[in-house]
């Protein structure tokens, strides 16, 4: 069983801050440009704390580690943060907009005993890289906090926490942030013990499916291990051996995964149409009285619903392709549950196999990534259609993973909501 209980959480004071200016989107999306606006924003942005800024003049005794460090301690001190009192899980809703359409995401934040990946009832589904481990890592030995969840789903038909949690966000929250996109991030403190109970008994025999955090999680791992070989695990239940995340149940209908395109560079001298017009169809959409916006929603409304359909952007010609297989023989060396994945027979066929890409990078937004294929020395974009919820399932269950940046849970979490100090 995936073990999940409450604690005590540090929150922003909401009679000395406001949520809004002081949250912060994920580490991983933050630009330099945006890093820039949050710390004019507000002394007090939680940026400060989890993805402070680099100076010249930094030592291993002065560096944004140990500024972090010193800035969560000290807003502890003033009351800018507080922790909680009494073991609490925290209801999280966010309500956002997506083509046109209102949603609402609603989950719960809990501590979730760590474990290894694969042996027992958490699941991760993505391939992760190490860079962003070493940043992470350095963040809980200064730090010895969580300061952003990670995004997990359960499954759940019988909804009993989902019920307890749509009851709770008609109620007035604890703390609310209005982001610039114009979506609203709420949340509740849920201590009371038959609310706790509840949620424990429904969560004690599911598991668990890291959705966005993979490094995170890795990283809270590493940290745990670090302790064990320093002694400190007398009993298994320290609390390093716990880790904030946000838990969703995928059987709702509030979330939305949206896909993440790919900026390639081709090294080769044979065009890139040539390489794959031998085992795809190849349909150029029609530029003739409609702008490129025009053609290249077209190529996306093709795209939308169909298996390895795929979009295509030629720097060189300036045009917008559909792709998908033709007749001949084509045999993808895959597990069956990742066959089915668009993104997966991308990278293994198209990448590997075919155009054998060693460069490629990634772009949520098509009309930016044309404008980074056209600025830079890459030949093409490949656009996806989004990976499903269920799959993702599969997969993990399955042991597998999909390559990085295979899904994209929309919109992200905020850090600086709930903290997990150990």
């Amino acid at each position: 069983m995936a073990k999940i209980i409450p604690f005590k959480g540090i929150l922003y004071n909401p009679e000395k801050e406001s949520l809004s200016e002081t949250v912060a989107p994920p580490y991983d999306v933050v630009t330099p440009e945006h890093k820039e606006e949050l710390y004019r924003k507000n002394p007090h942005n939680i940026i400060r704390i989890d993805f402070g800024k680099d100076k010249d003049e930094d030592s291993d005794e002065e560096n944004r580690y140990t500024r972090a460090s010193r800035h969560l301690s000290e807003w502890l001190e003033e009351g800018i943060l507080v922790q909680d009192r009494e073991p609490s899980f925290y209801c999280y809703e966010i309500k956002y907009a997506v083509k046109g359409r209102e949603k609402r995401t609603v989950g719960f934040l809990g501590s979730v005993k760590i474990e290894e990946l694969g042996s027992g009832r958490i699941h991760p589904h993505e391939m992760t890289y190490s860079k962003p481990k070493s940043d992470r890592l350095n963040i809980l030995r200064y730090c010895s906090a969580n300061t952003s969840p990670i995004y997990s789903l359960y499954s759940s038909e019988k909804k009993r926490t989902s019920s307890l949690l749509m009851d709770m966000v008609k109620t007035f929250p604890f703390s609310e942030a209005k982001t610039a996109d114009g979506f609203t991030h709420r949340l509740w403190k849920i201590s009371d013990s038959e609310s706790v109970y509840q949620i424990m008994a429904e969560m004690e025999d599911l598991d668990v499916f890291i959705a966005d955090g993979h490094h995170r999680y890795e990283t809270a791992l590493a940290f745990k291990k670090e302790m064990e070989d320093k002694g400190l695990s007398k009993t298994g239940e320290e609390p390093f051996n716990y880790v904030l995340m946000f838990l969703s149940n995928m059987e709702d209908d509030g979330l939305t995964l949206l896909p993440t395109h790919r900026i390639i560079e081709v090294d080769s001298d044979i065009p890139v149409r040539q390489r794959l017009k031998e085992h795809f169809n190849l349909e150029k959409i029609s530029s003739e009285d409609i702008t490129e916006e025009e053609a290249r929603n077209k190529m996306l409304h093709t795209m939308e619903g169909n298996l390895h359909c795929f979009g295509m952007f030629l720097t060189n010609t300036g045009s917008y392709y559909t792709l998908s297989f033709n007749d001949s023989n084509v045999e993808i060396d895959l597990p069956d549950c990742l066959k089915t994945l668009d993104v997966t027979v991308l990278h293994k066929y198209v990448f590997e196999n075919l155009l054998n890409i060693k460069h490629y990078e990634y772009e949520m937004d098509p009309e930016e990534a044309v404008k980074r294929a056209r600025k830079g020395s890459f030949e093409a974009v490949f656009f996806l259609n989004n990976t499903k919820i269920h799959d993702l399932k599969e997969v993990a269950l399955a042991g597998h993973r999909m390559p990085p940046k295979s899904t994209y849970f929309y919109p992200k979490l905020l850090t600086g909501m709930v903290m997990y100090k150990f």
